[in-house]
């Protein structure tokens, strides 16, 4: 039985006494035989690092049966393990000051990180709340700063080329034209078989966030580097994208970023370059030549059509064509 279930039965106990005629010895009885159905253990520190885990570990499993990533609950563990490791004592025990110190001890990071470690710690109090463990979250009083909404930067054309042609192996140039091509994030790409890829349509079902799947296509640049990069390997590896050493395996999502990473300092562009700029490059472009803000939304998996808009920074060469197409002499 949770300690939330322990309260209530004591408060019940407190009121029908207190209906009565207040009895100290009475009180005293009526709590000796409710708390005789619960084992009391004072808790040292080791029982409480214990029990720390086991919520986080509980709090994770529940996140992972609603499909988030791999990704996202490697971040949350990471994050929810600094804290009880800062916070010293039981989670349950944790005040909206102990949260406030944490985040404090933190002042000097990006606006957006504080952010980050706000909305993780909230959702982990609020669903300790929703599963009756805590009466309310510490997290409440607690106001997320304001974030700068900024327009998501992608490569220009000139600098896209500029990749392009600092890829030194066939396999590098598959990795950039495919995230080019499909606007696809990170961990989707490395999901990806051989088998998954409808050559004849040019196109492949990618899974996102929650497990969403959602057509992607490839331009005929991206099948045409592709199949050359897979008619250059000699393996069996099911992996759309696999590693080069042996055992020749998928590669994962550090061996992409490298890979990216490797092109960059070959590039020496000054934006940086990682799978997400090709993903903002895809969308940037596209809305450029005029694609449609619904079709990019679905394209690019967004739910809420406010995500995609932020993509929406129109150059001035097309501002200039739009004047001198719609504007009326």
């Amino acid at each position: 039985m949770s300690k939330l279930h322990l309260i209530q039965e004591i408060e019940t106990t407190v009121k029908m006494v207190a209906t009565t005629e207040y009895d100290s010895i009475k009180l005293a009885l009526y709590l000796d035989d409710l708390l005789s159905n619960y084992r009391i253990i004072a808790k040292d520190t080791e029982m409480i690092t214990n029990d720390n885990t086991d919520y986080i570990y509980m709090f994770l499993s529940s996140l992972k049966i609603e499909n988030y990533s791999e990704h996202t609950l490697k971040n949350y563990r990471y994050e929810l393990n600094r804290f009880t490791n800062h916070l010293n004592t039981s989670v349950l025990k944790a005040t909206t000051g102990d949260i406030r110190a944490y985040l404090a001890a933190h002042s000097h990071l990006k606006t957006s990180t504080i952010v980050t470690k706000i909305d993780t710690l909230s959702s982990f109090y609020g669903w300790l709340v929703r599963e009756e463990e805590l009466l309310k979250n510490p997290c409440m009083k607690i106001k997320r700063p304001r974030l700068e909404k900024k327009v998501r930067q992608g490569l220009t054309i000139i600098e896209l080329e500029k990749v392009r042609a600092a890829c030194i192996d066939a396999r590098q140039r598959a990795i950039i034209e495919v995230f080019y091509s499909t606007g696809c994030r990170l961990d989707e790409l490395r999901k990806l078989d051989i088998n998954d890829i409808d050559w004849e349509s040019g196109s492949t079902i990618v899974f996102g966030k929650g497990n969403k799947e959602r057509h992607v296509y490839l331009s005929e640049k991206a099948k045409y580097y592709l199949k050359k990069y897979l008619d250059s390997r000699t393996d069996d590896c099911p992996a759309l994208i696999a590693s080069t050493r042996n055992p020749i395996r998928r590669l994962t999502n550090e061996g992409i970023q490298y890979q990216v990473k490797k092109i960059r300092d070959v590039a020496q562009i000054e934006k940086p370059l990682h799978p997400h700029v090709l993903r903002h490059t895809f969308a940037q472009l596209s809305l450029n030549n005029g694609m449609e803000l619904a079709d990019l939304q679905s394209l690019m998996g967004h739910e809420k059509a406010d995500t995609t808009t932020r993509y929406a920074q129109v150059s001035e060469e097309r501002k200039q064509t739009a004047f001198k197409r719609f504007h009326a002499q």
